[in-house]
Parts: C-alpha cells; structure tokens; sequence
C-alpha cells in the first residue's frame, strides 16, 4: 500500500524496484565497513530487513513497503544506494546484524531492554501497542484473566513473546507456541482460518491485516504504546549520529507523517460491513472489470487502481446502478456528460468505465496548473463529484481566507463552507453541498489503500 496513484510515480518506482531485485541476492560476508564514511565510500547502504507487507514486500516483482521507503530515503541522504537484504525471522536477524553482514537492520523492530543488552537502536520514528487479535464469533478473551485456554501462536523471537511471558507471571495459565516467520501477518492469516484462536501482532500491522482479512478482531490491547526504530550494532562511527541527525529532519520536514498518511492514514476508522462487503466483491465483481479499468488507464496520468476505487465509490462496481436524480452505471455518468465523452449506452460496463475515464482524465487537466503532484488528483475526483465550477470557487474562497488554494488540505477545508449562505452568496456558482466531495475523495483514497491491503 501507500503507493503513488500517479502512473509516472508508479513507472519510476518500478524502474526503482528493478535495481533493488537486481542487489537483493543476500552477501553473507561481512562487511568491512568501521565508519559513516567507508559507507560513503562504498557507495550502499546494506539494509537486514524481515519480509512483510509493512517491511518489505514483493508483489509482482515490485519490492513495496513502509521500511524499505524509509530506509530508502535515508539512503538517499547520504549519496548512497540502498541495498535490501531479508531474513527470515527475528533471530536470524539480529544475527546478520551481530555478524557485520547489514549496516542497519530495518523491520519494525520494537525497543525492548532485552533487545538493548543486544544491539544499538536509533531514534524512535513510530509507536505502536500490542495487540491480541482473534477471529470475529470466535473465542476472544477481553482481559488478561481469560486468557488461560485460550490457544495462542506468536512470531518467534518476537517482543510479543517477552510480552506474554510477563502476562504468564500474572496468570500462570497463559500459553503459546511460536513461529518462524519475517512477519505477524502469516500468524494473522492462520487466525483468521481458524488454525488457531489469536495471535500477538503492533497495532498497525493488525490495522493493516484487518483490511484484508476483516473477520479479525482487536480482542485487547496488551501494552503501553511502544517505540519502534532501526538496529545497529554501534561499531560503526558516526552512523548512530547520521541516523539521529536524519530522523530529527524527517519529523521536521513531514517526510516521517506523509510516509504514515501514505501507508496507514488512508483507511479511516475500521468499519467491518464496509470492509467485508468490499473485500467479497473484490474477489466476485472485480476481475471481470479489471481489464477495462487497465485498458482504460493505460495512457492516463493515473493507474488502475484509482478507476477501480473511484467505480466503487460510484457504483459498488454494480452496472445497472441508477440513483434517485438519473445518473447511472459503473462510472454514475449523468446523460449530458455520457454524451459530451461519446458514450450511448451508460450501462454498459466498458462504456461507462471509458466515459467515466475520459471525464476524469478532461477534469485533470483542467485544473490549475498551481496544482501539483496527488493533489491534482484529488481535485479532479472532487470536480467530478461536485462540478468544476464550484471547485473553482472553493479555490477562490480558500484564497479569500488566507489559505493554500493549490492544496488538497486547503481545498478540502474550504469546500464545505460552499453550503454556508454566508459564502455561497458571494461566489459565482452558488450553493453547493461541500462536504459530499471531500468524503467522496476520502473514501476512494480509502478504496485504494484497501485495493493495495489486498495485494492487487
């Protein structure tokens, strides 16, 4: 997920991905670096990282993930490559580590004082609690008292182990057995199999899996918030202050919060029948309609994905949707604007999809060319939401107010104030329900992270 919904974004972090897949072959030598500048030097950065969709994943070749973009970008901070290099669990980790093989190991790893007796740790750049995740209808003990019976498994050498062995002193009935894997997720998946009744997994993971698998539950939170940060081994000179250094810019600059929006700010507050009804018809609606979103979006400044999240915003990818005031079809088209794309049949699946497209695609580039990067977008799926004229008055009425008219923020603060008498009746289109368009964008970001929860 928190992939960027521009197609040239999205060609460059494919071309990207291919020089990671090309140095991804693992390097059990040590390596004989014993400073900041040997690193230089050398010119990579070697990166021990666990493979997850939140570390480092690949999905159709394309290497993915919320560390390996972080890592990345420390990378890019010293004038070097980064060079990813997964193990397959915690122990082996650390061990690469304690070995010379990485420079810095990269994989949500918690702070714990066990881990502290082991390796150095940077700067803290995430907080997550723990969490007892179990299956919906399933056995889900609220409090640490009913845990005893219950059949746990957890990632092996993982904090979450450390964590329920300070639950068993309380309630010596508390067992679980552990796994070896990069991730929770594969834990995850087998809860909500019904392999097993819960697992251990950080917040944000499980704000993740939830999404694709939505049967699972939060039965408990088991911890305080707890930091994650990169390990090190200390031995290499001036790397723990270039670390410190870099992550004290990254909370300055937002690169650290723009990185969250992307990959876990996008879902808004879990809603279960949402989420079901959506992942069931990803798998029963979808591929029928995926090749017309593709062909669609093949030569657009927008991928796929977008279409395909916009359609279910519209429709449910439903084509005989028809509402209340006549627009209809996958794409909602309003007649005036089927025929100005050249479309005769609205509820036709591949007509709608290429007219819906074509209108979107003449809406982005109408907008200001102040406008840039994914907030042109934005703008343009609210234009087709709520018309370009009373976009174009939200940009006005933003400027009027001292705020940014070529952000997406700017805009999406302003657009409902189009609904207050006290502003419609100065702008030149009037009155407007200005909160439809801001939700309307807010939910197709929604639907697109969910595409990429999917694994699409």
């Amino acid at each position: 997920m928190g992939r960027p919904f521009l197609s040239a974004a999205k060609a460059v972090l494919t071309v990207f991905a291919g020089l990671i897949l090309v140095q991804c072959a693992p390097d059990r030598q040590g390596l004989d670096d014993t400073s900041l500048a040997d690193i230089q030097a050398r010119g990579e950065l070697v990166v021990l990282t666990l493979e997850g969709p939140t570390s480092f994943e690949i999905n159709d070749g394309t290497p993915a993930g919320y560390e390996l973009e972080l890592a990345q970008a420390f990378a890019d901070s010293l004038g070097v490559a980064a060079r990813f290099e997964p193990r397959r669990d915690i122990d082996s980790l650390f061990d690469s580590l304690d070995a010379g093989e990485g420079h810095i190991a990269a994989a949500n790893l918690t702070i714990t004082p066990a881990r502290r007796t082991r390796v150095s740790f940077g700067p803290a750049y995430k907080s997550v609690t723990e969490q007892l995740i179990c299956r919906r209808g399933g056995r889900e003990p609220t409090t640490p008292d009913a845990l005893p019976g219950t059949t746990i498994r957890v990632l092996a050498g993982s904090s979450y182990e450390e964590t329920l062995e300070t639950l068993a002193r309380q309630q010596p009935g508390v067992r679980w057995s552990a796994r070896t894997a990069g991730s929770a997720m594969p834990l995850l998946e087998g809860v909500d199999r019904g392999t097993f009744d819960c697992t251990v997994s950080d917040s944000h993971l499980a704000d993740f899996a939830r999404r694709r698998h939505p049967e699972l539950d939060v039965a408990m939170t088991l911890t305080e918030e707890r930091p994650l940060a990169w390990a090190h081994t200390g031995r290499i000179d001036g790397l723990d202050q270039a670390l410190a250094d870099w992550f004290a810019s990254a909370h300055e600059t937002g690169l650290l919060a723009d990185l969250d929006e992307r990959w876990f700010g996008r879902f808004g507050a879990f809603d279960y029948v949402d989420v079901a009804r959506f992942v069931r018809r990803v798998q029963s609606r979808l591929p029928q309609y995926r090749p017309a979103f593709e062909r669609a979006a093949a030569e657009l400044p927008f991928d796929w994905e977008l279409l395909a999240a916009q359609a279910y915003q519209e429709s449910h990818w439903d084509p005989d949707a028809v509402s209340a005031t006549g627009v209809r079809g996958l794409m909602m088209l309003t007649l005036s604007t089927a025929r100005r794309v050249g479309i005769e049949d609205r509820n036709d699946p591949e007509q709608s999809i290429a007219g819906g497209t074509a209108y979107l695609a003449d809406l982005y580039e109408r907008v200001p060319d102040g406008v840039a990067g994914e907030d042109r977008i934005w703008f343009a799926l609210a234009a087709y939401n709520v018309g370009m004229g009373h976009m174009y008055d939200a940009r006005a009425l933003a400027e009027r107010l001292g705020r940014d008219k070529n952000s997406w923020d700017g805009l999406a603060r302003t657009l409902p104030l189009l609904s207050d008498p006290r502003y419609y009746e100065t702008l030149r289109h009037g009155y407007a329900r200005g909160h439809e368009p801001v939700r309307y964008v807010e939910k197709v970001r929604e639907y697109r992270a969910l595409l990429d929860a999917q694994g699409i």
